[in-house]
């Protein structure tokens, strides 16, 4: 099992947006939660990431920030309280000339129904990671592009910002492996993971606890209950989760038949699995195959702007869409940090706007 590969086909079921936000003289903002997963990335300036219980975190240029289940936090000049950082609210506001003295991209994959992949939510909260750009070059040059194409209003946006973002999320998720280990987030337990790797796997199988218990290597009273100690369900209720979210892709991805992708995820009719489908997704899966993605607040090209409630327009001066002017030769920012912090415990159900 790819784990990174089957994140990123997984993730995709969810619109693409990107920004590049510039301010100067603002206390910074506050993203509430949502329904998806985010990336921030700071190109100049310095700030604190915020979160509602831990500790805050500094942030240098080049560093990174993952959320990974749509957790609300924020980004702010001086370690205040989450409460105290304005709003980021959603609207056309073209960019305003003048200097900045910080700056960001702001990109995500927000979900119009369901939630953040398993894999995603089964990470913490909010990880910050300083990239080693000299060992990986090939992300200062991903950065580069993600910046100039979100920069701008230029044809094809609409491909690129969701390849570049696959990208980027790849190799973020690469450098936090490299530090964690490249089993599934939080699982040291080698039953609960071969488990895991047998339906992810093969969801189409006819599974049941006595199966999978048998791929853990384990009893099935014993397994039933170190699954759902270490994963927070039930072994079953998580194949059920898994299928639909592989469901889900391929109605997206795919003009397959109901009762072919019924198939493949493991149902044996198309009335069954379109039933699981609705109470999982509150949608039918043809009413979901045909819905546009979920599109940001303003014009309608899925690109997002924004600009924090209460803050006057001396304060932010560029947002969105437009404006940003990276150094030359590309983003500036140092090369020669690295480490990665999880910011919060895994929490779930995030349903709250997209910012």
């Amino acid at each position: 099992m790819d784990l990174l590969s089957e994140v990123i086909r997984t993730v995709r079921v969810g619109s693409a947006a990107g920004r590049v936000i510039r301010s100067s003289g603002s206390p910074g903002l506050r993203f509430p939660a949502f329904s998806g997963s985010g990336i921030h990335i700071v190109l100049r300036g310095t700030c604190w990431l915020i979160t509602e219980d831990a500790e805050p975190v500094a942030l240098e240029p080049g560093d990174v920030v993952l959320t990974s289940s749509g957790a609300g936090h924020g980004l702010s000049r001086t370690p205040l309280a989450l409460r105290d950082l304005p709003p980021v609210e959603m609207g056309p506001i073209p960019p305003a000339p003048g200097p900045f003295d910080f700056e960001f991209l702001c990109s995500s994959y927000r979900l119009a129904h369901g939630a953040a992949p398993r894999y995603l939510r089964a990470l913490p909260d909010l990880i910050a990671i300083s990239p080693d750009y000299d060992a990986h070059p090939e992300l200062r040059v991903l950065v580069d592009l993600l910046g100039s194409d979100v920069s701008g209003r230029q044809m094809g946006t609409g491909a690129t910002l969701p390849a570049l973002l696959d990208l980027i999320l790849v190799h973020v998720l690469r450098q936090w492996h490299e530090r964690h280990g490249d089993g599934w987030p939080g699982t040291e337990d080698p039953g609960v993971a071969a488990a895991l790797r047998a339906m992810h796997d093969h969801p189409e199988r006819p599974w049941t606890v006595d199966r999978l218990s048998t791929a853990a290597g384990m009893s099935r009273t014993a397994f039933a209950r170190r699954f759902a100690a270490v994963m927070g369900q039930p072994p079953m209720r998580y194949l059920i989760g898994l299928r639909l979210d592989r469901g889900a892709r391929l109605l997206r991805e795919t003009d397959a038949p109901l009762a072919a992708i019924a198939r493949q995820v493991g149902y044996a009719t198309e009335f069954a699995f379109s039933g699981a489908f609705r109470r999982e997704y509150g949608i039918s899966p043809s009413h979901f195959r045909r819905a546009p993605y979920l599109a940001a607040d303003g014009d309608g090209d899925g690109v997002g702007e924004a600009v924090p409630d209460g803050v006057g327009e001396g304060d932010v001066d560029a947002v969105a869409v437009g404006g940003a002017v990276p150094a030359e030769g590309g983003w500036s920012f140092p090369t020669d940090r690295y480490a990665s912090t999880p910011i919060a415990t895994n929490t779930t159900d995030r349903t709250a706007a997209a910012p």
